[in-house]
């Protein structure tokens, strides 16, 4: 069987891997027989997902320090040889408006830079130093080595009030999609952007009930929360078919945000 036609064996490293997309995704991966790392903060229940599950490593770091996500890197090449596969769900988000008249009170200028820190910067500084190990890979017959999937959000194109911070640093995700496949695929890495909507994760059951079911009231088919394992399945969809490459996937049972 062809290399990246099928998970199993191959090599996967999750950021944002102890909850939500990240966890269903590093889940999935396992059952399919991927040998997967994954990859959270130190404080996050990391240790313990991977501990649960077969052929899975916790590594922990902060995806924004070039020197913990170098370490991380350096641990996958010398415990497993390789990397095949890079999935990043690592990501946070803020509800600010741009200025609050009741306060006199702007956006806060540290919470804006956080976000796009650790969504864009830390997104961008996994790619990068993934692609090391990657472009060391033996190639099949497409002289394909690597896939990398990123996680933006519908929030990229239908941002809501009070998500300048989010909309921008997931839009930035989506902009960075094609240009990446172009300077990747001479190395025979390919590179799509999944854009979820309103899937059933700890950060959406944050919300107050009232704005999860207004979210939910405005999908159009099925009518309901996404699953987590959904957004894992077009993980494994966009690996296994070789012929997906620069593309921004939304997938939101036809969700437009108002």
């Amino acid at each position: 069987m062809s290399k990246f036609t099928s998970l199993k064996g191959l090599v996967s490293l999750v950021t944002g891997g102890a909850s939500g997309l990240g966890r269903a995704t590093v889940e999935r991966f396992t059952k399919q027989g991927a040998r997967v790392i994954l990859c959270d903060l130190p404080s996050s229940d990391g240790e313990q997902v991977a501990k649960s599950l077969e052929n899975c490593t916790f590594f922990p770091a902060d995806i924004t320090s070039e020197a913990e996500v170098k370490e991380v890197l350096k641990s996958t090449m010398t415990d497993y040889k390789k990397l095949d596969i890079l999935v990043n769900c690592a990501g946070i988000g803020v509800a600010r408006k741009t200025y609050n008249i009741h306060k006199n009170k702007p956006h806060p200028l540290d919470e804006f830079e956080r976000v796009l820190k650790v969504n864009t910067l830390g997104t961008f500084n996994v790619i990068r130093q993934a692609v090391v190990l990657m472009a060391q890979n033996e190639p099949n017959e497409d002289q394909a080595r690597g896939v990398i999937v990123n996680t933006s959000s519908v929030a990229a194109f239908d941002g809501q009030m009070g998500q300048v911070a989010y909309s921008a640093s997931k839009a930035a995700i989506a902009g960075m999609t094609l240009p990446l496949a172009r300077d990747l695929g001479e190395y025979g890495i390919r590179v799509c952007t999944i854009c979820p909507g309103v899937f059933d994760t700890p950060l959406l059951a944050a919300l107050p009930q009232k704005a999860i079911d207004a979210l939910t009231s405005t999908v159009v088919f099925p009518k309901r929360l996404g699953n987590p394992d959904e957004f894992a399945q077009m993980c494994q969809t966009i690996v296994e078919n070789p012929y997906l490459n620069g593309e921004t996937i939304r997938l939101d049972g036809a969700l437009r945000m108002i």
